[in-house]
């Protein structure tokens, strides 16, 4: 059997390479996830989607393999070059991976329902290197990868499946020089460049995070510090809790929650740290991310005690009590005026 183009089609909607937000502290990563589900061997719905860190960019509809774009600059940047003359063949090389798998599924005697899936893209490093990648997997599991550099397809399980696949690639010279050309020169440099042109406002955004310190207090001997932050982008932050100035390292009593999506394509977290009430300790939260610069947000908390509260009392009860004093000299005095004009025109 002569292997077909097998995942031309993941690289042809992989022309889409972007920014990150902040690409002098993180690595830029650009990535195309592939489904491919097989219920016999007659049926098989494939679906893909890219995306730029985590904006979508573009999306393949398993019905008809229609290609959607996410916005409007995708469509001319893939218009540009190479991209358009890939994108015309898409589903030429989709026709040939199912082909490619049905005949795999045959050869070593697999079950169907079968589920492929591929993971191809590159990462751009803050100081210009890059790395490209292609994984797939069978059923679940890690089955091959390829080696960019070498040209050459490694198996990532002891199978039969994953050595005939490898074996039936590896041959296809004209495969492997093409898979090289469109991860190490495509992706990771002219497309790369092409979409930062177009979409620079997008790929580039940054929203400010917004924290707030609050307590919950499950038992009297327990106070659980939270620290909300919100609406930040992009997705890498650092939240930690400082305690007389002093950044609280990891512990049973520190606890962070993973970073969770918002409805407007910020995130969100909490982190919550277990004290003693009145410990006579100082807290604060702080929340560093790329849109604040060199700047970091600092949200205190100061830990309360009966004294400072007492105190409080005391206070709020002499203002009150200077309030009533002098209210009650204002209203005599007023009285006494009028009582001494009444006076005044009985005497006229």
């Amino acid at each position: 059997m002569q292997p077909p183009h097998l995942l031309l089609f993941l690289f042809l909607p992989s022309l889409l390479p972007g920014m990150w937000a902040d690409p002098e502290a993180q690595p830029e990563v650009i990535q195309y996830l592939l489904t491919g589900v097989f219920a016999n061997i007659s049926s098989a719905e494939v679906s893909c989607v890219g995306l730029v860190e985590d904006i979508p960019i573009i999306a393949l509809h398993p019905a008809n393999w229609s290609i959607h774009f996410h916005w409007p600059w995708v469509s001319q940047a893939a218009a540009e070059g190479e991209g358009e003359k890939l994108m015309s063949q898409y589903k030429i090389g989709l026709r040939n991976m199912i082909r490619f798998v049905h005949n795999m599924a045959q050869q070593t005697k697999q079950h169907y329902p079968l589920v492929v899936q591929s993971r191809a893209g590159c990462v751009l490093y803050p100081n210009t290197t890059r790395q490209s990648f292609l994984k797939v997997g069978w059923g679940g599991r890690d089955l091959i990868a390829f080696e960019v550099d070498k040209q050459h397809w490694e198996v990532q399980q002891a199978s039969q499946v994953a050595e005939l696949v490898s074996e039936s690639l590896n041959r296809q010279k004209s495969v492997t020089v093409l898979l090289e050309h469109l991860l190490s020169t495509w992706i990771c440099h002219k497309n790369f460049l092409t979409l930062k042109k177009y979409g620079r406002e997008i790929l580039e955004k940054q929203e400010l995070p917004v924290a707030t310190v609050f307590a919950r207090t499950p038992s009297p001997a327990q106070l659980l510090l939270v620290c909300h932050v919100t609406g930040f982008y992009p997705r890498p932050i650092s939240v930690a809790w400082l305690r007389d100035g002093q950044e609280v390292p990891p512990g049973p009593a520190l606890n962070t929650s993973s970073i969770l999506p918002n409805a407007d394509f910020t995130y969100q977290l909490r982190s919550v740290l277990a004290v003693t009430p009145r410990d006579g300790h100082s807290y604060a939260c702080r929340v560093r991310h790329c849109s604040l610069g060199t700047r970091s947000l600092l949200i205190p908390w100061e830990n309360g005690s009966p004294a400072s509260t007492i105190s409080i009392i005391i206070a709020v009860l002499l203002l009150v009590a200077t309030a009533s004093a002098g209210g009650f000299w204002w209203w005599k005095r007023r009285k006494g005026n009028e009582a001494a004009w009444d006076t005044q025109e009985f005497i006229i």
